[in-house]
């Protein structure tokens, strides 16, 4: 599939106007933030990866606030996990063992 390409100029203050029917087809607006991945090919614009930032972000500034640290939340995790696993899924030993 061939793609008409256009050329958009870089304005002064190294701001470039993402056109229309990008911001529509992507459903993005005034505020929302992407990334800029450098590809062997160019630049990528992804907003997609730019809120999965967001989020992450604001787990971590939440688990902050309860004074709670990423690995303390993973470890409480591993060990939900296991007691989860005995209860299920752990072979239960015979009576006359």
């Amino acid at each position: 599939m061939l793609v008409a390409k256009k050329v958009y100029t870089i304005q002064d203050n190294g701001q470039v106007t993402l056109p229309i029917e990008f911001r529509k087809k992507y459903g993005l607006k005034k505020g929302d933030a992407v990334v800029f991945k450098e590809t062997e090919d160019g630049l990528v614009i992804s907003p997609r990866e730019a809120l999965a930032m967001k989020l992450l972000d604001e787990i971590g500034d939440a688990l902050k606030e309860k004074g709670i640290t990423l690995d303390e939340m993973i470890e409480s995790g591993r060990q939900i996990r296991e007691e989860i696993y005995q209860e299920k899924y752990a072979r239960k030993k015979p009576k006359n063992e």
